[in-house]
């Protein structure tokens, strides 16, 4: 139920808004529990609907997520409200649930006018389907390259959340929980957008200008500025790597003082360093695109196909070739 039946209906006065939760094939159920509580937790707390949403998908029966949950769906693809907000909730393999028929579904109802907001991986969705074309929009930081890649015509940041226009789109997870605040703060006041954080425990409320991805030294245990910069240098610069002697000179050291750095705090040089971010930068390509290998080690600074699938085999025990083969598998 959408809805709670001892609520006051505010459909008179035309403040209730309707959003349409589309549950693609292995969807992240917290993007989407997120997004949905938000809007259960407006209506109680205002002791109005406010808001109502319905679950569809294609086939209009069951969807399931990336956890194995499955919900039962409201109903299939079909013609909405002009009024309606989209609400599509990706997850894993989004190639995959980005089916010829959803495309054509989503560009119809754009072109009806409907407002689409893209959760978690989503975006992807949205711009396969044109809906993001000169826009601004984010994506969770794992598809980030690949959809780079991908789409260059889409102005991609590294924020939480993404207002353009009537396109809307998040990084996932909890991001889901900023937008819907967002969205009720704009509708309905902050007062009543701070009480359902309130109600959440939700305390840190984040904004568009807030970036998805932790703090360099929080994710790398180590509070040090010129090991933070020199990082920050190397995650900026994989398709042209640069030398540690450069790396150094950057940020004030030697080259002996920065191997002794990373040593000390890492527990490697950072030539190794450097090497695990681009393989790792690899791995995303291979697993979400079709770029073909030999691009793949262009785009992440290998000057050659043998030296990148040395590398990759060293660190991940498998090939390149071998890595793409099994994820078209899974899929």
């Amino acid at each position: 139920m959408s809805t709670d039946p001892q609520l006051v209906d505010v459909t008179h006065d035309g403040k209730r808004r309707r959003f349409v939760f589309v549950l693609l094939p292995q969807f992240t159920m917290l993007c989407f529990a997120s997004a949905i509580e938000c809007l259960r937790v407006a209506n109680r707390t205002a002791n109005k609907t406010l808001y109502s949403w319905v679950n569809i998908g294609e086939g209009g029966e069951i969807a399931t997520c990336s956890n194995g949950c499955t919900f039962q769906l409201d109903g299939d693809l079909g013609e909405l409200d002009r009024d309606d907000t989209i609400m599509l909730c990706g997850g894993q393999d989004i190639q995959a649930a980005t089916t010829k028929r959803l495309l054509n579904w989503l560009r119809r109802e754009a072109r009806r006018g409907a407002a689409t907001a893209g959760l978690c991986t989503a975006g992807y969705t949205m711009a396969k389907a044109g809906l993001l074309d000169g826009k601004k929009a984010t994506i969770h930081w794992e598809n980030h390259d690949s959809f780079a890649e991908d789409f260059d015509e889409v102005e991609l940041t590294k924020s939480v959340f993404v207002v353009d226009g009537n396109r809307i789109t998040t990084a996932g997870g909890t991001a889901s929980i900023d937008l819907m605040l967002k969205i009720i703060a704009d509708d309905h006041g902050e007062e009543l957008a701070n009480a359902v954080a309130d109600i959440l425990i939700y305390s840190s409320i984040r904004t568009d200008r807030d970036t998805q991805r932790l703090s360099i030294p929080t994710r790398i245990g180590v509070r040090h500025p010129k090991l933070s910069r020199v990082i920050q240098i190397m995650e900026s610069n994989i398709e042209e790597p640069i030398s540690p002697s450069v790396l150094a000179r950057d940020v004030g050291m030697s080259t002996r003082q920065l191997e002794r750095l990373f040593r000390r705090y890492l527990s490697r040089s950072p030539k190794r360093y450097y090497m695990e971010l681009r393989l790792q930068k690899a791995r995303n390509l291979l697993m979400q695109t079709d770029m073909t290998v030999i691009n793949v080690a262009l785009a992440c600074g290998f000057a050659s196909p043998s030296h990148f699938s040395k590398c990759y085999r060293s660190h991940y025990n498998t090939t390149p070739y071998r890595e793409r083969g099994s994820q078209a598998a899974r899929i």
